[in-house]
């Protein structure tokens, strides 16, 4: 059978008999269960939580089942709604049905046939949400994030968010850097309860440590120098809903037992502070890193990774769904012309298929921001193969260039130096700033990186 999980039908009746009977049946199925007595209620209700189906008597004190008909269509078209009905009123349910209502149930209600309603309204409701995410009109009209593709790994994922946006459980997004986890994030806030509250992104690898504490947990006055003021952490601030821990394999050792007791207790204390803050939070982590194998270093507390790891989520890279490139290019191409205000450029099929053939290291970021060039440069109504060509680099070092004067030792030295900067911008660029993802692509360590971003004076290349 077809069944929500920690979805909720809200069931819509004055008579306490009957609404026990409709609540006892439909428990026996493992669906949650919200109950309204009056129209005023269900009002109440829809208005402040995410219902999936609704079950509504017909008439209602005061007010008609039409009134909450309308208020779950307000609250989202696609719930489905079941009105019931005395047998005099069978041509009124008829009518409701006309203006969008699901079906309708006859009284005395027979409980087999309630079953049958609520397994098709529910079987409706599920292959609606299961590509909600990846329609263009649905992410319009309900501002989620557009996540574009057709593959069935990605048709996967977003089935499986649906699944995880109906509870509280903190889920832990896996998958290399550029692969879109923040867009993930956000659709799975924008899918939960808490679609209303803040939605605060953190990226633990672009904060300094000494400052990350400060920024998640905020201050007392007179906390340290220049603590001037209370100042508020971003999990205070995100009171109500959710939080992304972007680059959590970054995140110091000495802050994961802190964190450990956010998620296990929903309270923490300010830097310099006694006073306990309790606070209403979902967590949600992301990380391009094996965070087993750094467990396994001692690089990450294994009770987080434990704590973390209770919904995975993992999204494959975009060699991996080399058909959804075409989709995705046609889209950027026409979102980077609409915010240059120029006419529409068109892709020829031979360019689509080129970048088709790329691996995409840097995956969907990388065929961004490549793509967001060409438009920039492109002086014509379409994109051809000369104009796109991913394998080309542009930054590759000319001979010409290259002082020649001095041993041989010199000039090698000099070569060497001058690749390796090179190289490392390149990646840089490709990782928007990125420092963690670009250690990985080049093979090194995060501190060598670093190391070598001060050696060369690329410290002003932004910090993602």
């Amino acid at each position: 059978m077809t069944r929500l999980g920690a979805a909720d039908v809200l069931i819509v009746e004055d008579r306490a008999s009957l609404r026990t009977m409709l609540r006892r049946t439909l428990s026996s199925r493992d669906y949650q269960i919200l109950e309204a007595e009056t129209a005023e209620q269900a009002l109440r209700i829809l208005a402040a939580t995410r219902i999936s189906v609704v079950l509504t008597d017909l008439k209602l004190p005061a007010a008609s089942g039409m009134e909450v008909l309308h208020a779950a269509h307000d609250a989202d078209p696609n719930i489905p709604v079941i009105m019931m009905t005395a047998y005099g009123t069978i041509e009124d349910a008829v009518a409701a049905m006309k203006v969008g209502a699901f079906d309708f149930l006859a009284k005395p209600v027979d409980t087999d046939h309630l079953l049958v309603l609520m397994e098709r309204a529910v079987g409706q409701r599920r292959l609606l949400m299961e590509n909600l995410l990846l329609k263009e009109e649905y992410a319009a009209r309900y501002g989620f994030p557009e996540i574009i593709g057709e593959d069935q790994r990605l048709e996967e994922v977003t089935r499986t968010l649906q699944r995880a946006a109906t509870s509280d459980t903190t889920v832990l997004l896996l998958g290399e850097s550029g692969t879109g986890k923040e867009l993930f994030a956000r659709a799975l806030h924008q899918l939960s309860s808490r679609k209303e509250g803040p939605f605060i992104a953190i990226n633990c690898a672009a904060i300094p440590e000494a400052l990350l504490e400060n920024e998640l947990f905020g201050h007392e006055k007179g906390a340290f120098t220049g603590a001037t003021s209370r100042k508020l952490g971003k999990f205070e601030l995100a009171n109500g809903g959710t939080v992304l821990l972007d680059e959590m394999g970054e995140l110091p050792l000495s802050l994961q037992s802190k964190l450990l007791r956010v998620l296990q207790e929903r309270n923490f204390e300010r830097v310099g502070g006694t006073q306990t803050i309790t606070v209403d939070i979902r967590i949600v982590a992301a990380t391009n890193r094996e965070l087993q194998s750094a467990v396994e270093k001692r690089e990450f507390r294994d009770d987080l990774y434990y704590r973390l790891s209770v919904f995975p989520i993992s999204i494959p890279p975009l060699r991996e769904r080399p058909a959804d490139i075409p989709l995705l290019a046609r889209h950027f191409v026409k979102e980077f012309c609409r915010e240059l205000g120029r006419s529409p450029v068109a892709i020829t099929d031979k360019c689509l298929q080129r970048l088709s053939e790329y691996d995409w290291p840097g995956n969907i970021r990388e065929l961004s921001n490549f793509l967001e060039r060409a438009v920039i440069l492109c002086d014509v109504d379409y994109l051809d193969c000369d104009m796109v060509n991913p394998r080309r680099d542009d930054t590759t070092l000319q001979l010409g260039n290259l002082n020649l004067e001095g041993t041989l030792r010199e000039v090698m030295q000099r070569a060497v130096t001058n690749v390796e900067r090179t190289k490392i911008l390149q990646v840089l660029e490709q990782t928007s700033g990125n420092r963690s993802a670009a250690a990985t692509i080049l093979g090194v360590s995060r501190k060598t990186l670093l190391e070598k971003i001060r050696k060369y004076d690329l410290v002003a290349m932004p910090n993602h």
